[in-house]
């Protein structure tokens, strides 16, 4: 059979995702934050994007309402009480002597001009380190310069907790000297605050802080150094055993072991607390719930007036300057609508979500109802997938607090009464139980399903190890307290 080639027709249908529709749902998923960001970075490479300032809106609300009151006729009086106002009044005061005369508030400095003022960056404050810290002390300690260069290398080698994570070999290989001026270096740094830092594992973090405390010797440093595998077991009597003392006297020491730190160096982590702001609130008025969307801190975008003309500054275009224009005029017309679609989507997908959830708002955790993103999407006439994007990073603020819109999505487990209930009600009450059990006899996992059973909660066992460890609640062993 000959090879040929040849041209022919084909017809078939596809789905083509435009760089458009790929920026509407890309914004759709994204979060207030994040949102704000893809917004200031359009401001600055699109000049055909605005933004509308507060200042302008205030001005043109005065520009209208000075315009309206000029229309108005207006007596002698008035005319004569403006005039006096804006001019005599002007003329006389004296702005120097006013300044001068001006009482600041204790503190406060004035600046003749802002050049004089200090700088934003020279008044923040930094958050220390750990590393900055121990390398503090270290400057502050009497050491040779060789030692302090293997103290240094020691500290580069301390992780957050508090922990020298290298080798004495590597420490010496770095600093090319002998191993045991490493090891007398970092004991001098294992004395550095705070107490247990610079520890190669556990014990010698725990051993550190009892010996800190003038307690070496002890009790607690015998059990630290030959029994901390059996503490961990709660192993008592064996401990008591070993040690020839009263089980009783290794509670006592267990309850003192358990104050110490196991990472000392936690307190100086850079892990900066994560603000979450509201998308939606929800309020309540009279019998009814009233959803509203968060637009603070979202700008208010427009496009420039500068290109927005009848055509006319087009015609003094060249070709490559018009379609530039063009093409960024589209860009910003749909940001603005993509912006407009994202915020109709998220106010009715709460709106149906406040809809399935009403029991929850009025009444609490217990009476949340199992919905799943097929609920929401018949409801509003949506896809599935438009209703997960939409849930994603977004908050909603209610009566009952602050939830993530992914929190109301709950498969239903059933009840004896044949209804079902959330499974977050259900770990809401694992948890409950939990919290108030006697810690000297915390219950089992099947003793938490009988107590579940009770309240019509019928779950396996296996369910409940699975719901607790999720809530990261230890088994009831690892519950146990005897101090």
């Amino acid at each position: 059979m000959a090879i040929e080639m040849r041209q022919q027709l084909k017809m078939s249908q596809q789905l083509v995702m435009t760089p458009q529709l790929q920026q509407a749902i890309k914004l759709l998923q994204l979060s207030r934050l994040e949102l704000q960001d893809v917004v200031r970075q359009e401001l600055e490479e699109n000049p055909v994007l605005d933004e509308v300032l507060e200042m302008e809106e205030s001005r043109e609300a005065e520009q209208l309402a000075l315009a309206e009151k000029e229309d108005q006729p207006q007596s002698k009086e008035e005319e004569f009480q403006e005039v006096k106002a804006g001019e005599e009044t002007l003329r006389e005061m004296d702005w120097d002597s006013y300044l001068e005369g001006y009482n600041y508030s204790a503190g406060e400095q004035y600046y003749d001009d802002d050049d004089d003022r200090p700088s934003y960056e020279n008044i923040l404050t930094k958050k220390g380190t750990l590393f900055d810290h121990l390398m503090w002390q270290l400057n502050l300690t009497r050491m040779g310069e060789q030692d302090v260069r293997v103290g240094a290398e020691i500290i580069g080698n301390i992780d957050e907790d508090g922990y020298f994570r290298a080798s004495l070999g590597d420490v010496a290989a770095a600093c090319q000297v002998d191993e045991p001026l490493v090891e007398t270096v970092l004991c001098r740094l294992q004395d550095f605050d705070p107490p247990g830092v610079g520890a190669r594992d556990l014990r010698e973090c725990l051993l550190l802080q009892v010996q800190q405390l003038g307690m070496g010797g002890s009790l607690a440093e015998v059990i630290l150094r030959d029994h901390l595998k059996d503490l961990e077991l709660r192993k008592y009597k064996q401990i008591a055993r070993a040690c020839g003392v009263e089980v009783e006297d290794i509670l006592a020491t267990a309850g003192f072991i358990a104050t110490l730190d196991p990472k000392p160096g936690r307190v100086y982590g850079q892990e900066e607390i994560q603000y979450i702001s509201a998308d939606i609130f929800v309020h309540k008025n009279g019998d009814e719930y009233v959803v509203m969307l968060n637009d603070d801190g979202l700008p208010n975008l427009r496009i420039n007036p500068l290109y927005v003309t009848d055509g006319k500054a087009g015609k003094q275009l060249d070709a490559h300057a018009e379609e530039y224009v063009n093409d960024k005029m589209r860009s910003a017309m749909w940001l603005i609508k993509s912006i407009h679609q994202r915020q109709r989507t998220i106010y009715k997908v709460a709106k149906s979500i406040v809809k399935f959830q009403r029991d929850f708002l009025d009444r609490g955790i217990e009476y949340l109802k199992p919905l799943v993103l097929r609920d929401v999407a018949e409801d509003i006439g949506m896809h599935e997938s438009t209703i997960s994007r939409v849930t994603t990073n977004k908050y909603m603020q209610t009566p009952q607090g602050l939830f993530e819109l992914k929190y109301f999505f709950n498969s239903g487990i059933s009840t004896g009464e044949g209804d079902f209930i959330a499974s977050e009600s259900v770990k809401n009450r694992i948890k409950e139980i939990v919290e108030a059990e006697d810690p000297r006899k915390p219950h089992s996992d099947q003793r938490l399903a009988e107590l579940l059973a009770a309240h019509n909660i019928n779950i396996a066992r296996r369910t409940v190890t699975k719901y607790r460890e999720m809530l990261r609640i230890g088994s009831s062993s690892e519950r146990k307290r005897l101090f």
